[in-house]
């Protein structure tokens, strides 16, 4: 099968598997990139929830009917109701705020993000078998902390227990209908593992946000970054875009106020659709003019001679990393005797350059640092990006 074949096969399978979802609402760009939200939710900054009511009110919705829900920062209003059309109020809220000369994202949709991997017979296929690997051993010290907000562990599995932190979801049956291979279980493995087989200090902490189904809310993303503590990086190997190509309200704050201070890095994976002029968040806050911009690294996938056709691009991405055909832990598993697994996506670009940044920073002295000496060493090339390999 040709590889644009593969990729339109797994997006296919995806939007079948998400389309299955109730509480998953999607609309189409004029391109055909699907923008996912949670169905029947705004999320608004506070002083434009007067205009958010009237927004409601224009539908014919009643302002007993609201449902406000949690999980959102100070400042913010998490509202549900049944049959609001979610973008027309966005945009309605957003069109008064600017003339109002307020410059921020007044509303949005509770977008929803994926992973990125490729699970589903994409340009390389699902995860596969793959001869064990060797993870080199520890160098001894405490190692160096990388929050992955990622998948659920699966505990039968080729990765050290000893080797990583996880205060949140363990599981060894986190799979669909489909099995291992339909479904986003042991995603944090393979990332995790990445990590372990680049570097002999990282220490993965793996917090569980993103469910079988591959996917996550955006406030569910938020939550978890507010608990992000000390660690000094943190890898993200998920995203989603958003209907007018402006960054997500309720993500922008959280990212502000959790890299406007302290000592922190986001690395983010630039995703798998073959975009190449829409950007895709989280990593896409490293081409936006906010002042935290450049403690964000967005990574796109190479496959050791050119940027992977499958993998998104754009002015807004950092540096190559490889992506394709990747060796790490996986599961035990009747489909993967030995437990590891070839798998590819711009999800393993991102832990491998976490790893590096990870490496980077004792001699740097901080986690800004040492993600900027990881992007000047990128000397190889892809394309029109600097790589690493």
């Amino acid at each position: 099968m040709a590889a644009d074949a593969r990729t339109d096969e797994w997006r296919s399978r995806r939007a079948r598997r998400l389309a299955g979802l109730p509480w998953v609402r999607r609309e189409d760009r004029a391109d055909g990139t699907p923008v996912r939200f949670v169905a029947d939710e705004l999320l608004v900054l506070d002083e434009h929830f007067a205009t958010a009511r009237q927004a409601f009110a224009e539908q014919g919705l009643a302002a007993r009917d609201i449902v406000e829900e949690g999980d959102v920062p100070d400042g913010f209003r998490r509202v549900r109701l049944a049959g609001l059309d979610v973008a027309r109020a966005a945009r309605r809220v957003r069109v008064q705020a600017e003339a109002a000369g307020d410059t921020r994202v007044a509303a949005g949709p509770n977008h929803v993000f994926g992973s990125t991997a490729f699970e589903h017979a994409g340009p390389y296929g699902p995860p596969r078998p793959a001869a064990p690997g060797r993870l080199p051993e520890p160098d001894g010290t405490d190692g160096v902390r990388v929050l992955v907000l990622d998948s659920g562990v699966w505990l039968n599995s080729p990765l050290p227990k000893d080797r990583y932190v996880t205060e949140d979801y363990e599981s060894d049956a986190d799979v669909d209908n489909g099995g291992i291979r339909d479904g986003d279980a042991a995603h944090a493995n393979f990332v995790a593992g990445v990590m372990l087989g680049r570097s002999r200090r990282v220490r993965p902490r793996l917090v569980r946000i993103v469910g079988p189904h591959g996917v996550c809310r955006e406030s569910d993303l938020v939550a978890a970054l507010q608990q992000a503590g000390d660690d000094p990086v943190i890898n993200l190997s998920l995203g989603g875009y958003t209907l007018d190509d402006r960054p997500p309200v309720l993500l922008t704050a959280a990212l502000g106020a959790l890299l406007s201070s302290g000592d922190r890095v986001v690395v983010a994976a630039a995703g798998n659709d073959g975009q190449h002029d829409r950007p895709f968040w989280p990593a896409a806050y490293a081409g936006t003019n906010a002042p935290w911009r450049r403690r964000v690294v967005a990574v796109a996938a190479h496959d050791g001679r050119r940027v992977c056709e499958w993998s998104n691009t754009g002015a807004w991405v950092t540096l190559a990393a490889p992506g394709a055909e990747v060796v790490s832990t996986f599961v035990h598993h009747e489909d993967f005797p030995d437990g590891w697994a070839r798998w590819s996506g711009t999800s393993f670009a991102a832990p491998f350059v976490a790893a590096m940044i990870a490496d980077a920073l004792g001699e740097a002295g901080s986690a800004r640092l040492a993600a900027e000496a990881v992007i000047r060493g990128a000397h190889l090339r892809y394309g029109r990006y600097a790589g690493v390999a």
